[in-house]
């Protein structure tokens, strides 16, 4: 399996940009899936962001997973790599 990471910039209401990368399966062609794991992931968060789109998520990259994020994705159908300000 190799994976897709789509990197994305999300603005909080407090005016910080999250910056997050959604993992999937490389055969996932399907974008507006990939915004919607994305979406379910904001949705997780105790603060507002703005909604997730084609101008916040871009594909960026394919790259080998390790195990444990392999069976992740084959288990829960995407990953979140958090990088900035995704907590409060």
């Amino acid at each position: 399996m190799k994976i897709a990471v789509w990197d994305t910039y999300v603005k909080r209401a407090d005016g910080m940009t999250m910056h997050f990368d959604i993992l999937v399966d490389s055969t996932l062609q399907d974008a507006e899936k990939v915004f919607q794991f994305g979406q379910a992931y904001l949705d997780t968060k105790s603060f507002d962001t703005e909604k997730l789109t084609s101008k916040e998520c871009t594909f960026c990259h394919i790259e080998y997973p390790t195990d444990a994020l392999k069976h992740e994705i084959e288990t829960v159908g995407f990953s979140i790599l958090e990088m900035e300000n995704c907590d409060e």
